[in-house]
Protein backbone atom coordinates (compact mmCIF):
# COMPACT_ATOMS: atom_id res chain seq x y z
CA UNK A 1 0.00 0.00 0.00
CA UNK A 2 2.80 2.58 0.61
CA UNK A 3 4.20 2.02 -2.51
CA UNK A 4 0.87 2.80 -4.11
CA UNK A 5 0.43 6.02 -2.22
CA UNK A 6 4.23 6.89 -3.12
CA UNK A 7 3.37 5.98 -6.73
CA UNK A 8 0.11 8.11 -6.46
CA UNK A 9 2.38 10.89 -5.02
CA UNK A 10 4.77 11.27 -7.41
CA UNK A 11 2.01 10.72 -10.67
CA UNK A 12 0.23 13.79 -8.99
CA UNK A 13 3.48 16.39 -8.73
CA UNK A 14 4.29 14.94 -12.23
CA UNK A 15 1.05 16.27 -13.28
CA UNK A 16 1.42 19.44 -11.09
CA UNK A 17 4.90 20.23 -12.81
CA UNK A 18 3.78 19.07 -16.05
CA UNK A 19 0.83 21.39 -15.93
CA UNK A 20 3.06 25.01 -14.98
CA UNK A 21 4.80 23.22 -18.18
CA UNK A 22 1.69 23.00 -19.97
CA UNK A 23 0.53 26.57 -19.30
CA UNK A 24 3.85 27.69 -20.17
CA UNK A 25 3.31 26.11 -23.38
CA UNK A 26 -0.10 27.33 -24.14
CA UNK A 27 -1.03 30.42 -26.27
CA UNK A 28 -3.29 31.62 -23.88
CA UNK A 29 -3.05 35.35 -23.37
CA UNK A 30 -2.67 34.73 -19.46
CA UNK A 31 0.57 33.01 -20.19
CA UNK A 32 2.02 36.39 -19.95
CA UNK A 33 1.73 39.32 -17.51
CA UNK A 34 2.36 42.52 -17.31
CA UNK A 35 4.16 43.23 -14.18
CA UNK A 36 2.83 46.49 -12.12
CA UNK A 37 6.31 48.13 -12.17
CA UNK A 38 9.65 47.89 -14.33
CA UNK A 39 12.35 46.68 -11.87
CA UNK A 40 15.08 49.70 -13.00
CA UNK A 41 17.53 48.30 -9.98
CA UNK A 42 18.03 44.84 -11.81
CA UNK A 43 20.47 44.32 -15.02
CA UNK A 44 19.37 42.75 -18.07
CA UNK A 45 21.10 40.98 -20.81
CA UNK A 46 18.64 40.45 -23.66
CA UNK A 47 20.12 39.86 -27.42
CA UNK A 48 18.45 41.53 -30.77
CA UNK A 49 18.32 39.08 -34.13
CA UNK A 50 18.26 41.77 -37.13
CA UNK A 51 18.75 41.44 -40.42
CA UNK A 52 20.32 43.34 -43.34
CA UNK A 53 21.70 43.05 -46.76
CA UNK A 54 25.10 43.88 -46.08
CA UNK A 55 23.75 47.56 -46.30
CA UNK A 56 26.13 49.40 -43.36
CA UNK A 57 23.39 52.37 -43.29
CA UNK A 58 20.94 49.94 -41.93
CA UNK A 59 23.58 48.69 -39.23
CA UNK A 60 24.03 52.31 -38.32
CA UNK A 61 20.30 52.75 -37.85
CA UNK A 62 20.54 49.36 -35.36
CA UNK A 63 23.45 50.54 -33.83
CA UNK A 64 22.27 54.09 -33.30
CA UNK A 65 18.86 53.13 -31.50
CA UNK A 66 20.85 50.40 -29.57
CA UNK A 67 23.09 53.21 -28.07
CA UNK A 68 19.75 56.06 -27.66
CA UNK A 69 17.98 53.00 -25.92
CA UNK A 70 20.80 52.27 -23.55
CA UNK A 71 20.93 55.79 -23.09
CA UNK A 72 17.91 56.10 -21.32
CA UNK A 73 18.06 52.01 -19.72
CA UNK A 74 21.40 51.92 -18.80
CA UNK A 75 20.48 48.31 -16.87
CA UNK A 76 18.97 47.29 -19.98
CA UNK A 77 22.49 46.15 -22.54
CA UNK A 78 21.04 44.97 -25.60
CA UNK A 79 23.66 42.41 -27.54
CA UNK A 80 22.89 42.29 -31.38
CA UNK A 81 23.49 39.55 -33.94
CA UNK A 82 23.22 40.46 -37.52
CA UNK A 83 21.95 37.80 -40.31
CA UNK A 84 21.83 38.08 -44.09
CA UNK A 85 18.72 36.56 -44.91
CA UNK A 86 15.09 36.01 -42.50
CA UNK A 87 15.40 32.15 -43.99
CA UNK A 88 18.76 31.52 -41.35
CA UNK A 89 17.12 33.54 -38.63
CA UNK A 90 13.96 31.37 -38.73
CA UNK A 91 16.19 28.12 -38.80
CA UNK A 92 18.28 29.60 -35.60
CA UNK A 93 14.80 30.02 -33.77
CA UNK A 94 13.46 27.04 -34.57
CA UNK A 95 16.59 25.45 -33.14
CA UNK A 96 17.54 27.61 -30.09
CA UNK A 97 13.30 27.06 -29.28
CA UNK A 98 14.30 23.38 -28.08
CA UNK A 99 16.48 24.04 -25.76
CA UNK A 100 15.11 27.21 -24.55
CA UNK A 101 17.51 29.70 -25.81
CA UNK A 102 15.29 31.80 -27.96
CA UNK A 103 17.17 35.78 -28.39
CA UNK A 104 14.98 38.31 -26.32
CA UNK A 105 13.35 40.14 -29.78
CA UNK A 106 14.11 39.23 -33.47
CA UNK A 107 12.93 40.88 -36.62
CA UNK A 108 10.93 38.30 -38.25
CA UNK A 109 7.97 37.39 -40.44
CA UNK A 110 4.12 36.19 -39.05
CA UNK A 111 4.59 33.24 -41.35
CA UNK A 112 7.53 32.08 -39.20
CA UNK A 113 5.93 33.40 -35.93
CA UNK A 114 3.32 30.67 -36.70
CA UNK A 115 5.33 28.11 -36.79
CA UNK A 116 7.18 29.12 -33.36
CA UNK A 117 3.73 28.83 -31.99
CA UNK A 118 3.23 25.48 -32.52
CA UNK A 119 5.37 24.30 -29.88
CA UNK A 120 5.90 25.98 -26.23
CA UNK A 121 4.80 29.37 -26.04
CA UNK A 122 7.61 30.94 -26.65
CA UNK A 123 6.01 34.29 -28.20
CA UNK A 124 4.45 36.90 -25.80
CA UNK A 125 1.41 37.74 -26.54
CA UNK A 126 1.05 41.86 -27.14
CA UNK A 127 -2.02 43.13 -26.79
CA UNK A 128 -1.84 43.62 -23.10
CA UNK A 129 1.37 45.33 -23.62
CA UNK A 130 0.03 47.32 -26.56
CA UNK A 131 -2.69 49.31 -23.94
CA UNK A 132 -1.05 48.96 -20.66
CA UNK A 133 -1.05 52.56 -19.23
CA UNK A 134 2.22 52.48 -17.72
CA UNK A 135 4.40 50.48 -20.75
CA UNK A 136 2.30 50.12 -23.54
CA UNK A 137 2.50 52.38 -26.67
CA UNK A 138 2.33 56.07 -25.24
CA UNK A 139 2.13 54.58 -21.14
CA UNK A 140 2.93 56.93 -18.79
CA UNK A 141 6.27 55.24 -17.66
CA UNK A 142 8.01 54.66 -20.92
CA UNK A 143 11.43 57.18 -21.19
CA UNK A 144 10.96 57.93 -24.88
CA UNK A 145 8.38 59.62 -27.25
CA UNK A 146 7.20 56.31 -29.15
CA UNK A 147 3.87 56.07 -30.58
CA UNK A 148 0.42 55.45 -29.38
CA UNK A 149 -1.95 52.89 -30.61
CA UNK A 150 -3.66 55.64 -32.53
CA UNK A 151 -0.44 56.20 -34.38
CA UNK A 152 0.35 53.50 -36.05
CA UNK A 153 -1.02 52.27 -39.43
CA UNK A 154 -3.90 49.96 -38.58
CA UNK A 155 -3.61 47.77 -41.31
CA UNK A 156 0.27 47.03 -40.58
CA UNK A 157 -0.77 46.55 -36.95
CA UNK A 158 -3.40 43.98 -38.24
CA UNK A 159 -1.43 41.94 -40.27
CA UNK A 160 0.54 41.10 -37.32
CA UNK A 161 -2.24 39.18 -35.33
CA UNK A 162 -2.83 35.67 -35.79
CA UNK A 163 -5.85 33.75 -34.69
CA UNK A 164 -6.55 36.85 -33.14
CA UNK A 165 -3.67 38.07 -30.96
CA UNK A 166 -1.09 40.42 -31.91
CA UNK A 167 2.11 38.64 -31.71
CA UNK A 168 4.29 40.79 -33.03
CA UNK A 169 4.64 44.50 -33.76
CA UNK A 170 5.24 45.89 -37.70
CA UNK A 171 8.55 47.10 -38.17
CA UNK A 172 8.86 48.05 -41.67
CA UNK A 173 6.18 47.85 -44.83
CA UNK A 174 6.67 47.33 -48.38
CA UNK A 175 4.94 46.14 -51.71
CA UNK A 176 5.92 44.66 -54.80
CA UNK A 177 5.94 47.37 -57.87
CA UNK A 178 6.50 47.14 -61.58
CA UNK A 179 9.96 48.76 -62.56
CA UNK A 180 9.51 50.10 -66.71
CA UNK A 181 11.80 51.07 -68.99
CA UNK A 182 9.36 53.70 -70.10
CA UNK A 183 11.90 54.62 -73.30
CA UNK A 184 11.55 50.71 -74.69
CA UNK A 185 7.80 50.62 -74.04
CA UNK A 186 7.23 53.86 -76.15
CA UNK A 187 9.85 52.74 -78.90
CA UNK A 188 7.31 49.86 -79.46
CA UNK A 189 4.33 52.39 -80.00
CA UNK A 190 2.84 52.19 -76.41
CA UNK A 191 2.10 54.62 -73.90
CA UNK A 192 2.79 53.56 -69.88
CA UNK A 193 -0.44 53.94 -68.53
CA UNK A 194 -1.15 54.64 -64.68
CA UNK A 195 -2.22 51.44 -63.76
CA UNK A 196 -1.00 48.70 -65.92
CA UNK A 197 -2.88 45.44 -66.66
CA UNK A 198 -2.10 42.18 -67.36
CA UNK A 199 -3.09 42.05 -70.47
CA UNK A 200 -1.04 45.18 -71.42
CA UNK A 201 2.02 43.65 -69.75
CA UNK A 202 1.70 40.92 -71.67
CA UNK A 203 1.23 42.24 -75.17
CA UNK A 204 4.44 44.77 -74.71
CA UNK A 205 6.09 41.70 -73.89
CA UNK A 206 5.27 39.42 -76.63
CA UNK A 207 6.19 42.98 -78.80
CA UNK A 208 9.79 43.42 -77.03
CA UNK A 209 10.34 39.40 -77.61
CA UNK A 210 10.50 39.88 -81.73
CA UNK A 211 14.06 39.10 -82.98
CA UNK A 212 15.65 40.62 -86.54
CA UNK A 213 17.01 38.22 -89.26
CA UNK A 214 20.52 38.83 -88.12
CA UNK A 215 18.89 36.76 -84.55
CA UNK A 216 19.08 40.01 -82.55
CA UNK A 217 16.19 41.57 -80.78
CA UNK A 218 14.98 44.44 -82.49
CA UNK A 219 14.08 46.56 -79.88
CA UNK A 220 17.40 46.97 -78.36
CA UNK A 221 19.77 45.27 -80.96
CA UNK A 222 21.56 42.86 -78.47
CA UNK A 223 21.77 39.27 -78.19
CA UNK A 224 19.47 38.84 -74.85
CA UNK A 225 16.01 40.50 -74.10
CA UNK A 226 13.59 38.81 -71.46
CA UNK A 227 10.78 41.60 -71.69
CA UNK A 228 9.15 40.67 -68.30
CA UNK A 229 11.05 39.00 -65.40
CA UNK A 230 8.90 38.51 -61.96
CA UNK A 231 11.41 38.30 -59.13
CA UNK A 232 9.09 36.81 -56.22
CA UNK A 233 6.81 34.21 -58.33
CA UNK A 234 4.94 33.55 -54.79
CA UNK A 235 3.50 36.91 -54.52
CA UNK A 236 2.93 36.56 -58.43
CA UNK A 237 1.09 33.62 -58.20
CA UNK A 238 -0.48 35.00 -54.83
CA UNK A 239 -1.33 38.65 -56.26
CA UNK A 240 -2.83 37.18 -59.11
CA UNK A 241 -5.22 34.69 -57.56
CA UNK A 242 -6.30 37.43 -54.88
CA UNK A 243 -7.54 40.06 -58.05
CA UNK A 244 -9.35 37.11 -59.32
CA UNK A 245 -11.15 36.73 -56.17
CA UNK A 246 -9.87 33.20 -56.52
CA UNK A 247 -9.49 30.34 -53.93
CA UNK A 248 -5.60 30.12 -52.04
CA UNK A 249 -6.30 29.37 -48.71
CA UNK A 250 -8.58 29.51 -45.59
CA UNK A 251 -7.35 31.31 -42.52
CA UNK A 252 -7.61 27.87 -41.01
CA UNK A 253 -5.51 26.40 -43.40
CA UNK A 254 -7.41 24.95 -45.56
CA UNK A 255 -5.27 24.43 -48.81
CA UNK A 256 -7.47 25.77 -51.66
CA UNK A 257 -4.67 26.67 -54.46
CA UNK A 258 -5.00 23.75 -57.02
CA UNK A 259 -8.33 25.19 -58.79
CA UNK A 260 -8.67 25.84 -62.63
CA UNK A 261 -8.21 29.39 -62.36
CA UNK A 262 -4.51 28.83 -61.27
CA UNK A 263 -4.39 26.00 -64.31
CA UNK A 264 -5.69 29.24 -66.38
CA UNK A 265 -2.98 31.40 -64.51
CA UNK A 266 -0.39 28.82 -65.50
CA UNK A 267 -2.04 28.44 -68.89
CA UNK A 268 -0.86 32.40 -69.52
CA UNK A 269 2.79 31.79 -68.15
CA UNK A 270 3.09 28.72 -70.36
CA UNK A 271 2.28 30.56 -73.53
CA UNK A 272 4.31 33.94 -73.19
CA UNK A 273 7.04 32.11 -71.59
CA UNK A 274 7.18 29.72 -75.10
CA UNK A 275 7.23 33.21 -76.78
CA UNK A 276 10.33 34.40 -75.11
CA UNK A 277 8.32 37.52 -73.42
CA UNK A 278 8.50 35.89 -69.68
CA UNK A 279 10.91 34.71 -67.07
CA UNK A 280 11.70 34.39 -63.30
CA UNK A 281 14.47 35.77 -60.67
CA UNK A 282 15.22 31.56 -60.14
CA UNK A 283 15.52 31.28 -63.79
CA UNK A 284 17.59 34.17 -65.06
CA UNK A 285 18.99 35.97 -62.57
CA UNK A 286 18.08 39.16 -60.50
CA UNK A 287 15.74 41.08 -62.50
CA UNK A 288 17.24 44.62 -62.02
CA UNK A 289 20.39 44.03 -63.51
CA UNK A 290 18.63 42.91 -67.31
CA UNK A 291 16.46 46.23 -66.52
CA UNK A 292 19.88 48.34 -65.90
CA UNK A 293 21.21 46.38 -69.08
CA UNK A 294 18.59 47.49 -71.58
CA UNK A 295 17.21 43.79 -71.51
CA UNK A 296 13.79 44.30 -70.23
CA UNK A 297 11.21 45.98 -70.29
CA UNK A 298 9.12 45.11 -67.00
CA UNK A 299 10.93 44.61 -63.77
CA UNK A 300 8.87 43.09 -60.62
CA UNK A 301 10.65 43.88 -57.26
CA UNK A 302 9.65 44.67 -53.80
CA UNK A 303 9.44 48.63 -53.28
CA UNK A 304 12.46 48.39 -51.00
CA UNK A 305 14.32 47.02 -53.85
CA UNK A 306 14.25 50.50 -55.81
CA UNK A 307 17.30 51.38 -55.12
CA UNK A 308 18.98 48.50 -57.47
CA UNK A 309 16.42 49.78 -60.45
CA UNK A 310 17.37 52.40 -62.90
CA UNK A 311 20.46 53.57 -64.98
CA UNK A 312 21.04 55.98 -62.14
CA UNK A 313 20.26 53.49 -59.15
CA UNK A 314 22.90 53.92 -56.36
CA UNK A 315 22.88 50.04 -55.65
CA UNK A 316 24.25 48.15 -59.17
CA UNK A 317 25.27 44.69 -59.37
CA UNK A 318 26.53 45.10 -63.22
CA UNK A 319 29.91 47.31 -64.63
CA UNK A 320 28.99 50.63 -65.47
CA UNK A 321 29.61 50.06 -69.30
CA UNK A 322 26.74 47.46 -68.95
CA UNK A 323 24.68 49.96 -68.34
CA UNK A 324 22.19 51.39 -70.38
CA UNK A 325 21.07 54.87 -70.24
CA UNK A 326 16.78 54.99 -70.40
CA UNK A 327 13.72 56.55 -68.56
CA UNK A 328 12.72 54.73 -65.88
CA UNK A 329 8.83 55.07 -63.91
CA UNK A 330 7.64 53.11 -61.31
CA UNK A 331 4.09 51.95 -61.08
CA UNK A 332 1.52 49.05 -59.01
CA UNK A 333 2.07 45.63 -60.00
CA UNK A 334 -0.68 44.83 -63.32
CA UNK A 335 -4.26 44.16 -62.29
CA UNK A 336 -7.11 42.43 -63.82
CA UNK A 337 -9.25 45.53 -62.66
CA UNK A 338 -7.59 48.59 -62.78
CA UNK A 339 -10.28 50.73 -60.92
CA UNK A 340 -10.12 48.32 -58.18
CA UNK A 341 -6.12 47.69 -57.47
CA UNK A 342 -4.85 44.79 -55.00
CA UNK A 343 -1.38 44.08 -54.33
CA UNK A 344 0.28 42.40 -51.17
CA UNK A 345 1.78 44.08 -48.11
CA UNK A 346 5.04 42.75 -46.92
CA UNK A 347 8.11 43.57 -45.02
CA UNK A 348 9.53 42.60 -41.50
CA UNK A 349 8.18 42.52 -38.28
CA UNK A 350 9.77 42.07 -34.43
CA UNK A 351 8.33 39.77 -32.46
CA UNK A 352 9.16 39.42 -28.34
CA UNK A 353 9.92 36.18 -26.74
CA UNK A 354 8.34 34.92 -23.75
CA UNK A 355 10.65 33.81 -20.54
CA UNK A 356 10.25 32.74 -17.15
CA UNK A 357 10.75 36.50 -15.98
CA UNK A 358 8.39 38.60 -16.70
CA UNK A 359 10.67 41.16 -15.98
CA UNK A 360 12.99 39.87 -18.88
CA UNK A 361 10.02 40.14 -21.31
CA UNK A 362 8.85 43.75 -20.26
CA UNK A 363 12.43 45.23 -20.73
CA UNK A 364 12.44 43.09 -23.74
CA UNK A 365 9.32 44.64 -25.09
CA UNK A 366 10.71 48.37 -24.32
CA UNK A 367 13.89 47.79 -26.67
CA UNK A 368 11.10 46.47 -28.98
CA UNK A 369 8.68 49.44 -28.91
CA UNK A 370 11.42 51.62 -29.33
CA UNK A 371 11.83 50.33 -32.83
CA UNK A 372 8.57 52.51 -33.32
CA UNK A 373 10.04 56.07 -32.42
CA UNK A 374 10.40 58.28 -35.18
CA UNK A 375 14.39 58.07 -35.31
CA UNK A 376 14.54 54.45 -36.13
CA UNK A 377 11.33 54.58 -38.44
CA UNK A 378 12.59 57.50 -40.38
CA UNK A 379 16.49 56.56 -40.21
CA UNK A 380 15.60 53.13 -41.58
CA UNK A 381 12.84 54.77 -44.27
CA UNK A 382 15.81 56.57 -45.82
CA UNK A 383 17.66 53.70 -46.52
CA UNK A 384 15.94 51.60 -48.84
CA UNK A 385 11.98 52.08 -50.42
CA UNK A 386 10.34 51.04 -47.43
CA UNK A 387 7.24 53.16 -45.61
CA UNK A 388 7.35 53.22 -41.78
CA UNK A 389 4.60 52.07 -39.72
CA UNK A 390 3.87 54.52 -38.38
CA UNK A 391 1.32 57.38 -38.96
CA UNK A 392 3.79 59.78 -35.94
CA UNK A 393 6.84 59.01 -38.23
CA UNK A 394 5.33 58.89 -41.58
CA UNK A 395 3.88 62.70 -40.71
CA UNK A 396 6.81 64.11 -39.39
CA UNK A 397 8.20 66.80 -40.78
CA UNK A 398 11.50 65.08 -41.47
CA UNK A 399 10.22 62.84 -43.29
CA UNK A 400 8.25 64.80 -45.54
CA UNK A 401 10.95 66.80 -46.24
CA UNK A 402 12.81 63.50 -47.44
CA UNK A 403 9.64 63.55 -49.46
CA UNK A 404 9.76 66.73 -51.45
CA UNK A 405 12.89 66.24 -52.24
CA UNK A 406 12.80 63.52 -54.53
CA UNK A 407 15.47 63.45 -57.41
CA UNK A 408 17.68 65.95 -56.06
CA UNK A 409 20.72 63.38 -55.69
CA UNK A 410 20.69 59.50 -56.72
CA UNK A 411 21.40 58.57 -53.01
CA UNK A 412 19.50 59.75 -50.40
CA UNK A 413 16.52 61.21 -52.90
CA UNK A 414 17.47 58.46 -56.06
CA UNK A 415 13.59 59.65 -57.18
CA UNK A 416 12.71 55.67 -57.98
CA UNK A 417 13.41 54.97 -54.62
CA UNK A 418 10.95 57.66 -53.14
CA UNK A 419 8.37 56.86 -55.96
CA UNK A 420 8.41 53.88 -54.60
CA UNK A 421 7.72 54.32 -51.19
CA UNK A 422 5.07 56.93 -52.39
CA UNK A 423 3.47 54.37 -54.27
CA UNK A 424 3.17 52.13 -50.74
CA UNK A 425 1.61 55.06 -48.83
CA UNK A 426 -0.60 55.87 -51.57
CA UNK A 427 -2.00 52.32 -51.62
CA UNK A 428 -1.77 51.28 -48.20
CA UNK A 429 -6.17 50.66 -48.17
CA UNK A 430 -5.02 48.26 -51.60
CA UNK A 431 -3.23 46.24 -50.16
CA UNK A 432 -3.85 42.67 -48.17
CA UNK A 433 -1.85 39.75 -46.68
CA UNK A 434 -2.31 35.97 -46.54
CA UNK A 435 -3.73 34.13 -44.30
CA UNK A 436 -0.96 32.91 -41.63
CA UNK A 437 -0.77 29.28 -40.46
CA UNK A 438 0.95 26.63 -39.39
CA UNK A 439 2.84 25.43 -42.99
CA UNK A 440 1.39 28.93 -44.43
CA UNK A 441 5.19 29.86 -45.34
CA UNK A 442 5.14 26.60 -47.27
CA UNK A 443 1.97 26.93 -49.34
CA UNK A 444 3.62 30.32 -50.38
CA UNK A 445 6.99 28.41 -51.46
CA UNK A 446 4.61 26.10 -53.34
CA UNK A 447 2.67 28.97 -55.11
CA UNK A 448 5.43 30.20 -56.45
CA UNK A 449 7.10 26.87 -57.67
CA UNK A 450 3.96 26.33 -59.54
CA UNK A 451 5.32 29.09 -62.03
CA UNK A 452 8.45 28.19 -61.53
CA UNK A 453 7.89 24.87 -62.93
CA UNK A 454 5.64 25.55 -65.78
CA UNK A 455 8.32 28.52 -67.21
CA UNK A 456 11.06 25.76 -66.70
CA UNK A 457 9.12 23.39 -68.77
CA UNK A 458 8.45 25.58 -71.53
CA UNK A 459 12.00 26.26 -71.67
CA UNK A 460 12.77 22.79 -72.09
CA UNK A 461 10.15 22.60 -75.00
CA UNK A 462 8.33 19.76 -73.23
CA UNK A 463 4.12 20.08 -73.83
CA UNK A 464 2.09 21.91 -70.72
CA UNK A 465 -1.27 20.23 -71.05
CA UNK A 466 -4.16 19.48 -68.51
CA UNK A 467 -2.43 16.34 -67.97
CA UNK A 468 0.52 18.24 -66.94
CA UNK A 469 -0.48 20.48 -64.54
CA UNK A 470 -2.46 17.45 -62.89
CA UNK A 471 0.54 15.81 -62.40
CA UNK A 472 2.48 19.45 -61.14
CA UNK A 473 -0.66 19.33 -58.72
CA UNK A 474 0.25 16.30 -57.04
CA UNK A 475 4.05 16.48 -57.11
CA UNK A 476 3.73 20.35 -55.56
CA UNK A 477 1.25 18.74 -52.95
CA UNK A 478 3.84 16.41 -51.88
CA UNK A 479 6.85 18.30 -51.98
CA UNK A 480 5.65 20.96 -49.66
CA UNK A 481 3.40 18.64 -47.52
CA UNK A 482 0.27 20.41 -48.35
CA UNK A 483 -1.72 17.46 -47.62
CA UNK A 484 -0.40 17.07 -44.09
CA UNK A 485 -1.24 21.05 -43.54
CA UNK A 486 -4.71 20.60 -45.28
CA UNK A 487 -5.71 17.37 -43.05
CA UNK A 488 -3.85 19.02 -39.58
CA UNK A 489 -6.38 21.78 -40.52
CA UNK A 490 -9.68 19.76 -40.30
CA UNK A 491 -11.10 22.06 -43.16
CA UNK A 492 -12.28 25.28 -42.48
CA UNK A 493 -14.85 24.28 -40.17
CA UNK A 494 -13.68 21.94 -38.24
CA UNK A 495 -12.91 24.87 -35.26
CA UNK A 496 -9.48 23.91 -34.85
CA UNK A 497 -6.47 26.33 -33.81
CA UNK A 498 -4.63 27.62 -36.54
CA UNK A 499 -2.31 27.57 -34.53
CA UNK A 500 -1.07 24.32 -34.73
CA UNK A 501 -1.06 20.98 -33.15
CA UNK A 502 -1.28 20.65 -29.30
CA UNK A 503 2.29 21.01 -27.69
CA UNK A 504 4.19 17.73 -26.49
CA UNK A 505 3.92 19.18 -22.82
CA UNK A 506 0.13 19.48 -23.43
CA UNK A 507 -0.17 15.74 -24.40
CA UNK A 508 1.78 14.43 -21.70
CA UNK A 509 -0.33 16.65 -19.05
CA UNK A 510 -3.02 15.22 -20.63
CA UNK A 511 -2.09 11.86 -20.11
CA UNK A 512 0.10 11.92 -16.51
CA UNK A 513 -3.71 13.37 -15.64
CA UNK A 514 -5.49 10.64 -17.02
CA UNK A 515 -2.84 7.61 -15.63
CA UNK A 516 -3.25 9.62 -12.06
CA UNK A 517 -6.78 9.64 -12.02
CA UNK A 518 -7.12 5.87 -12.81
CA UNK A 519 -4.77 5.33 -10.09
CA UNK A 520 -7.15 7.39 -8.12
CA UNK A 521 -9.78 5.41 -8.39
CA UNK A 522 -7.87 2.37 -8.04
CA UNK A 523 -6.55 3.18 -5.20
CA UNK A 524 -10.09 4.29 -4.00
CA UNK A 525 -11.49 0.77 -4.58
CA UNK A 526 -9.16 -0.83 -3.19
CA UNK A 527 -9.36 1.08 0.29
CA UNK A 528 -13.29 0.35 -0.22
CA UNK A 529 -12.80 -3.58 -0.65
CA UNK A 530 -10.68 -4.11 2.07
CA UNK A 531 -13.09 -1.61 4.25
CA UNK A 532 -16.19 -3.75 3.33
CA UNK A 533 -13.80 -6.95 4.53
CA UNK A 534 -12.95 -5.79 7.14
CA UNK A 535 -16.14 -5.16 8.32
CA UNK A 536 -17.77 -8.39 7.11
CA UNK A 537 -14.59 -9.46 9.38
CA UNK A 538 -15.60 -8.19 12.42
CA UNK A 539 -19.25 -8.76 12.21
CA UNK A 540 -18.58 -12.51 11.33
CA UNK A 541 -16.39 -13.00 14.48
CA UNK A 542 -18.70 -10.98 16.51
Amino acid sequence: MKKIKNCLVFLLLASLCLGLSGCHGSQDSSAFAVPETFDTGREYEITFWAKNDTNRSQTAVYEKAIESFQALYPNIHVNMRLYTDYGRIYNDVVTNIATNTTPNVCITYPDHIATYLTGSNVIAPLDELFTDAKYGLGGSEVRFDGPTLAEMVPQFLEECKIGGQSVAIPYMRSTEAMYINKTFVEKLGYTVPDVLTWDFVWEVSDAAALKGEDGNYLLNGQKTMIPFIYKSTDNMMIQMLKQKNAPYSTDAGEILIFNDITKDLLYTVRDHAQAGAFSTFKISSYPGNFLNAGQCVFAVDSTAGATWMGPHAPNMDIAADQVVDFEIVVRPIPQFDPEHPVMISQGPSVCVFNKEDPQEVLASWLFAQYLLTNDVQVGYALTEGYVPVTLKAQQTAEYQDYLSRKGEDNEKYYAVKLDAAELLMANTANTFVTPVFNGSASLRDAAGQLIEEVAKTVRKKKTVDDAYIQTLYGQINSLYHLDEIGNQAGGAGSGKTQLGELPGTAVALLAALAAAWVLIAAYWLRQTVKQRRARQKKENNG
